[in-house]
């Protein structure tokens, strides 16, 4: 492979994960809900996949929406977010009960397009 040729979507996943394919801690579902818990003066060290991810989150947001708008794969998405979890820049909860009583067609919905990622 030449110098200009593109590296392809793995390597950009590996870099953007530092070469991590499973997320540190406690597992969450794609319905989790992540907020962020105040956004820090200083970014330096952050990616900037991870920075959009706080911004993205002032408002509340699910996981699987996270995934959407940064157009990663889900265990991508996941790692991404237990950095932030770890280092107390956001918060993932368990979405609240009426969310859990989602219908079995929203949540196949959601899956759905997961998968066409």
């Amino acid at each position: 492979m030449g110098a200009e040729e593109d590296p392809g979507p793995l390597v950009r996943m590996y870099a953007v994960t530092g070469g991590r394919a499973r997320p540190i801690g406690e597992a969450f579902d794609v319905v989790a809900v992540v907020t962020t818990l105040g956004m820090p003066y200083e970014l330096v060290g952050l990616s900037p996949e991870h920075i959009t991810v706080l911004r993205m989150c002032v408002r509340p947001t699910t996981v699987a929406d996270i995934g959407v708008r940064l157009r990663l794969p889900l265990n991508i998405t996941r790692v991404l977010l237990s950095d932030l979890r770890r280092e107390g820049l956001v918060s993932i909860d368990r979405p609240a009960a009426s969310a859990a009583a989602m219908n079995e067609r929203i949540y196949q919905e959601v899956l759905n397009g997961l998968r066409a990622l």
